[in-house]
């Protein structure tokens, strides 16, 4: 199970194991378009508005244990996403590297911070006291948020810093979050015409 390139900065993989089947397909240069299916439905929202504000077009097929508990399935789709991503990045040549974001949504406000480093690393915190106890829609618990960006953040190979600096609703709390990632995401990815196609990075590699 590894992903593959299609063309361009379009990858795809099929992961399966006892517990999930899970196919993704992304293309970088997208336009925001997602195709979501996970039988999750919150976390469905949570992946369109990723693909809506990173620009990235998302497609995911996943079906899982979820009789059992949907964790299986969430972090089993969230790391392909993680593994398509790193192969549609390539050797990230000619990339901005660097992405910020402040996003509100009503009340909630999140901020997030990405660099396409190489190595990964999740700094994750300021959700109120209780956030991870929540279940959102019915099946999707709050913990689930963090080991989203863990997950990801680990496959893909980026390092990521995200801070909640307010909210109150725990559904709006978790939206903020992944907008904020999807906007960093969406810089930090966009090429830089001033780089000349050059890796951004004084060692050369990323």
């Amino acid at each position: 199970m590894s992903a593959e390139l299609i063309s361009g900065r379009r990858a795809r993989m099929e992961r399966k194991t006892s517990e999930s089947s899970v196919y993704v397909e992304l293309d970088l240069d997208g336009t925001g378009a997602a195709r979501i299916e996970t039988t999750v439905p919150f976390y469905d929202h949570m992946l369109t508005a990723l693909a809506r504000h990173s620009m990235i077009d998302l497609t995911v097929e996943a079906t899982g244990d979820t009789h059992i508990d949907v964790h299986h399935t969430v972090e089993d789709v969230a790391i392909t996403i993680g593994e398509v991503l790193r192969t549609a990045l390539g050797n990230k040549a000619g990339i901005r590297r660097f992405g910020e974001a402040t996003i509100p949504l009503d009340e909630a406000l999140a901020h997030a911070v990405v660099d396409i480093s190489g190595r990964p690393y999740l700094v994750h915190d300021g959700e109120p006291a209780g956030q991870e106890y929540h279940l959102i829609g019915g099946h999707f618990t709050g913990s689930l948020t963090r080991h989203v960006f863990e997950a990801l953040t680990l496959h893909a190979q980026i390092c990521m810093h995200m801070r909640v600096l307010g909210g109150r609703d725990p559904h709006h709390i978790v939206e903020a979050q992944f907008k904020a990632f999807a906007r960093a995401l969406r810089e930090a990815v966009e090429p830089d015409a001033r780089l000349g196609g050059e890796i951004p990075s004084t060692k050369g590699a990323l």
